[in-house]
């Protein structure tokens, strides 16, 4: 049902034996449980076990198949992986009910088919760092949640508010209903208003498109405006990291200019 919670919406899934080992040794990461195959032996896989019986951590032995499933990576995993579960990561619908009627203000960030890992970790981090209230990850089209996010994201990622949907489309819709304005980040179209000087609402969510096509043709079509950052020097486009960036703190500079 959209909008429903699911289990795995709660959960960013590490994988790898020092990447795990990491986590278990900082108390200031939110783990729920550790997975190990059932052919995995050794003296790492052993401390990893005590690592987690010391923090009171669930240990399960699973399958290869299932643990590769679980870490959406069949050859890197090194028969371990583990649940982070961050306080900010939640189904996109649980979010918008607390957020119902037009007094609540917000702005959000939403990622279409945004496919490199440390773009999704940099937009994370720029994002939370400009005090924007959200970004919207789907599953689908959008690079998985996990390690590489993690890395890029400083961290950052594990105490960011991030919100799940299955896909991107289904994302608008929601929003739409929640009475959102849909505003996407489009240099190149010749309806794009100037970042700097458009007039911006307070309910609003920005998309962000893929790093080499843009904004999907179904997304796009649900749009109710375009902006876009000017560029001098020759430059036709930037990064969708660094053009995150620039809108977040663009969106803070304003905030503070009016608080």
């Amino acid at each position: 049902m959209s909008g429903e919670r699911t289990p795995r919406d709660r959960y960013v899934t590490i994988y790898g034996r020092m990447p795990v080992a990491e986590a278990l040794e900082d108390t200031t990461v939110p783990l729920a449980r550790v997975f190990v195959a059932d052919t995995a032996r050794g003296d790492a896989i052993e401390r990893i076990g005590a690592a987690a019986r010391r923090r009171g951590v669930a240990i399960e032995r699973v399958t290869e198949a299932r643990l590769a499933m679980l870490a959406h990576n069949g050859r890197h995993h090194q028969g371990v992986a583990a649940d982070i579960a961050p306080p900010g990561l939640d189904a996109l619908g649980p979010f918008l009910t607390q957020r119902r009627g037009r007094r609540h203000a917000t702005a959000l960030l939403l990622l279409d088919a945004v496919h490199n890992p440390s773009n999704v970790g940099m937009i994370i981090r720029s994002a939370t760092g400009a005090g924007l209230d959200g970004i919207v990850v789907p599953h689908r089209g959008t690079a998985e949640l996990g390690p590489l996010v993690l890395k890029a994201s400083a961290g950052v990622a594990l105490r960011a508010t991030l919100l799940r949907v299955d896909t991107a489309a289904e994302a608008v819709t929601q929003l739409r209903d929640a009475r959102f304005t849909v505003i996407g980040l489009d240099g190149g179209h010749p309806d794009a208003e100037n970042l700097f000087v458009a007039e911006l609402p307070e309910r609003v969510v920005y998309v962000l498109g893929n790093e080499t096509d843009g904004l999907s043709a179904e997304v796009a079509a649900e749009l109710d405006g375009r902006l876009a950052i000017p560029l001098a020097g020759g430059v036709e486009s930037l990064n969708v990291a660094c053009a995150a960036s620039v809108l977040a703190f663009e969106l803070a500079r304003r905030r503070i200019a009016t608080a």
